[in-house]
């Protein structure tokens, strides 16, 4: 288990790195932003936490029969996640960066059932991710309908 951990995390850890490369700066600091936004020093938290453990659940089911679409989920909503942050913060495509963060979540959530399906703890351990999706798809929503200029 512990190598398809890894190999989960790095694969994480590449989605990860586009928050280093397109960082929010000045453009976000500007965006009228709503008051339910949290602080700019949880966001790393949150996903430090959300990447080592979804990698977790997913390394809990990755050897098991018929795990094929839980990983194939997998697969699916981590490359939504990379592509979003680039399209958030690096283009300032806020409209298609929603549609993105409307897939991830769906790709999450059915993730999530799959893995419900093979294994209780790692379908468990998707919870905290769909909760923080559901809040960032809030926050991309407003800031998209606040900032028509951005």
């Amino acid at each position: 288990m512990l190598i398809f951990f890894l190999l989960f995390l790095a694969a994480s850890a590449a989605a990860a790195a586009t928050g280093i490369v397109f960082k929010p700066g000045n453009w976000y600091e500007g965006l009228t932003r709503p008051g339910f936004t949290p602080p700019n020093w949880l966001f790393p938290i949150a996903w430090t936490y959300l990447y080592i453990s979804v990698a977790y659940a997913t390394a809990r089911v990755a050897g098991q029969d018929g795990a094929q679409l839980a990983l194939a989920l997998f697969a699916v909503q981590i490359a939504l996640n990379t592509l979003w942050t680039p399209l958030f913060f690096g283009a300032h495509r806020l409209g298609l960066a929603m549609i993105v963060l409307a897939l991830l979540w769906v790709a999450v959530a059915a993730m999530g059932v799959a893995f419900i399906g093979l294994d209780l703890i790692a379908g468990l351990l998707v919870l905290p991710y769909i909760i923080w999706l559901s809040l960032a798809a809030a926050l991309n929503w407003r800031i998209w309908r606040d900032n028509p200029a951005a």
